[in-house]
């Protein structure tokens, strides 16, 4: 291992790290994924990532595992591992298109779809406590300020309606 050259040294130390917007995030983000996945473990015996693909498929949001992959932006094999278990589970079925024998759809069972009933309350709860003592003014904010984010950061706005409204420019 090398020292590092003073003047590269003072650069880096310059970089205020812990008030980084993107340092922030990510650990909001982290914070409330383990809390939900404590939740999710313990209430319904699963990780909070499996959940949430029940509450994706629920929603209708997404469908196929091309879509859970898009959502999650992580490649096409880890969301293939999390399917399988969520079959072995009785908790979802591939079912294949008659028309496309290609095509795969997920599709709930009645105990995945209970399962995914179960998350808004999960949801609900883990943002209850993060955002305890926020006035609803706050709240609003900091949505709309996430929303802003996701748009800059996503260009292919078009696919995501929801959070790109136009209408929504404070």
């Amino acid at each position: 291992m090398t020292d590092c050259p003073p003047r590269l040294f003072d650069e880096i130390s310059k970089y205020k790290f812990d008030d980084s917007v993107g340092y922030l995030l990510a650990r909001v983000r982290s914070a409330m994924s383990n809390a939900v996945n404590q939740h999710t473990m313990s209430e319904l015996g699963i990780t909070s990532t499996q959940a949430s693909i029940l509450f994706l498929l629920g929603t209708g949001k997404c469908a196929a595992s091309v879509d859970l992959a898009r959502e999650y932006g992580i490649d096409a094999s880890a969301v293939t591992r999390l399917i399988d278990r969520l079959e072995k589970h009785g908790l979802l079925a591939r079912i294949r298109s008659k028309e496309d024998r290609r095509v795969v759809k997920l599709a709930l069972t009645a105990q995945g779809y209970d399962l995914a009933a179960r998350m808004p309350a999960i949801f609900n709860e883990v943002l209850d406590e993060m955002l305890k003592g926020f006035a609803p003014v706050e709240v609003d904010t900091l949505r709309q300020t996430l929303r802003r984010i996701l748009c800059n950061a996503d260009d292919r706005a078009i696919n995501q309606p929801k959070l790109c409204d136009e209408s929504d420019d404070t």
